[in-house]
């Protein structure tokens, strides 16, 4: 599967979370991650993330995106080129 990453996280934990994302999927911008994830480590992301947020004013929002069922655009200047879109 193909994941969209977006979060808006306290100061004091993004660093954190920037790294697990960072193991699993491509930065593409701040606080924006995207790429192919396999379901097991969806799952370890997803485990290792509720691990450090703050459910009471943390945000983290998870796109799951097949690809046969999206379509990427890009208006100005792409901050991260990918090698791994479909």
């Amino acid at each position: 599967m193909y994941l969209l990453v977006v979060y808006d996280i306290a100061q004091e934990r993004v660093s954190k979370v920037m790294r697990i994302c960072r193991e699993y999927l491509d930065h593409i911008q701040n606080s924006v991650f995207e790429g192919e994830i396999t379901s097991a480590d969806f799952k370890e992301l997803k485990t290792r993330i509720h691990g450090i947020i703050d459910k009471n004013t943390d945000s983290v929002i998870i796109y799951e995106l097949w690809k046969d069922n999206f379509k990427r655009e890009i208006i100005g200047v792409e901050k991260r080129e990918t090698d791994n879109f479909l």
